[in-house]
């Protein structure tokens, strides 16, 4: 059985690391979308406009296949990779963090740098909620009015509630199921043969 679930969460998070003067402050939101990345990006911008840097990282999607790590102008590997690495290894995905670095006038060096932005980012991931959430197929059913006891005694089979009904000669509804459930609904929903069965 393949995993369903992920990781992300539950609401913005903070942290903080502090090394010889400098003040690493860490943000972490929950995102599902690359505009949403840019508007929390462009608002700390505009907070901390006096700070040097604004290294982040982020993963997006249950499969984990958006991601980016960025160093804002620190040496190369030092800030968005360290970042990036926490987040992979609380395995989070949808989520986003932001370490923001007012420098103290003493240089840590790449690996007082990539620590420093590594601890900042794992502070705000223990200050986080974690959630799990569901992998789910999206389903658009259509059918003959005639078909509707067999298709709802189906869905209450499944404990799927219907989403976006028409009720008409034509009938049409959406249904989310979790995807480790999704072949077994499909298969179930092909054998009454009466249902056109879209995947959305």
């Amino acid at each position: 059985m393949f995993d369903d679930t992920y990781r992300t969460l539950a609401g913005p998070s903070e942290g903080l690391y502090k090394e010889k003067g400098s003040k690493f402050l860490a943000f972490a939101y929950p995102v599902s979308t690359l505009d949403q990345v840019k508007a929390h990006l462009d608002q700390l911008r505009k907070d901390y406009f006096d700070a040097r840097h604004h290294c982040y990282a982020y993963i997006l999607g249950p499969r984990k296949d958006a991601f980016r790590a960025n160093d804002d102008g620190e040496p190369s590997g030092t800030g968005g990779r360290p970042i990036h690495g926490q987040l992979l290894s609380a395995d989070l995905t949808d989520t986003l963090i932001v370490v923001v670095r007012y420098f103290g006038g003493v240089l840590l060096g790449a690996s007082g740098l990539a620590n420093a932005y590594k601890t900042a980012a794992r502070d705000a991931i223990d200050h986080a909620t974690i959630i799990e959430k569901n992998i789910d197929a999206r389903y658009r059913l259509r059918f003959k009015y005639e078909a509707m006891n067999d298709v709802m005694r189906l869905l209450k089979d499944f404990d799927l509630k219907p989403l976006n009904q028409q009720f008409d000669l034509e009938c049409s509804l959406e249904v989310l199921v979790r995807q480790s459930l999704s072949v077994r609904l499909y298969d179930a929903l092909r054998d009454l043969r009466t249902v056109d069965i879209e995947v959305l």
